[in-house]
């Protein structure tokens, strides 16, 4: 297994330029800068994600393709000090999402649809049975 260098978040914030640009995917960092012009959505979206800070996120939501994946590792040159597994080094870090309550039922969620159908019904009622015997 290769040894790779660590770097600091704020070390590879330092390389989000066309000209040096380095990503922070799943704590490994990749040097992109000769593939940027290749990246088949553009150089645009991997300099954003560059900027972003950790671009792991922006990376999943896209969902690459295996190929794509296999070629990342020709691009890695380090490792992200303080990475573990899926939270990422920095203060930013997203919290877990909370749990909704259930939601709750009352009686005038149910009374108000049965108050409706009475309506309707009453109205077709009165219309196809009442109004023809008066008329």
């Amino acid at each position: 297994m290769q040894a790779f260098q660590t770097y600091s978040p704020s070390e590879i914030s330092l390389h989000t330029t066309k000209k040096d640009c380095w990503l922070s995917i799943h704590g490994k960092v990749y040097d992109v800068t000769t593939f940027l012009e290749d990246h088949p959505g553009g150089e645009d979206v991997i300099l954003h994600a560059s900027a972003s800070g950790d671009a792991t996120q922006a990376f999943d939501d896209v969902g690459h393709s295996s190929t794509a994946t296999s070629m990342m590792e020709s691009y890695v040159i380090g490792t992200v000090e303080g990475y573990a597994s899926g939270i990422k080094p920095t203060s930013r870090h997203r919290l877990p999402k909370q749990e909704q309550p259930p939601p709750s039922y009352s009686f005038t969620d149910y009374l108000l649809p049965l108050l409706v159908l009475g309506i309707a019904f009453a109205a077709w009622y009165y219309l196809t049975f009442y109004s023809k015997a008066t008329a």
